[in-house]
């Protein structure tokens, strides 16, 4: 009786298929957890800016209507933050991560408009798309 020695080219290939299933389901885990991480560094930092401007507002009677105004602000690494809208009684801001293209996070307090903190739908809570 020969006794067979090594595997066949269908065993591999079965192998090789099951192994590329396994990296591509691990892929897009890692991918999901990126994204994850970098809608948190833009709420993170509008949370920051959110704190800054309720420090700022006792000492001048207004929000501050451009990030210099705020020299402890100082956004994450890749994330973009933009006042949109200042006024005595109100502000709304927006962030955007370079590498996340496309997607916005946006927050507004006061008697900002809601289209300015897009897209935020209740006052003073962060919000993505």
């Amino acid at each position: 009786m020969h006794r067979r020695r090594g595997f066949t080219l269908i065993e591999l290939l079965i192998v090789m298929v099951l192994m590329g299933l396994l990296a591509s389901i691990a892929a897009n885990t890692l991918w999901r957890a990126k994204d994850r991480g970098l809608v948190a560094a833009m709420q993170n930092d509008l949370r920051a800016l959110a704190t800054l401007q309720e420090h700022y507002h006792p000492e001048t009677f207004a929000y501050a209507a451009d990030l210099a105004s705020l020299p402890d602000f100082t956004p994450s690494p890749g994330v973009t933050v933009t006042l949109t809208f200042a006024s005595p009684r109100g502000w709304a801001a927006q962030a955007q991560h370079h590498s996340y293209v496309g997607h916005t996070c946006g927050i507004y307090f006061g008697d900002a408009p809601h289209a300015a903190g897009a897209p935020a739908t209740q006052a003073g809570t962060v919000a993505c798309d």
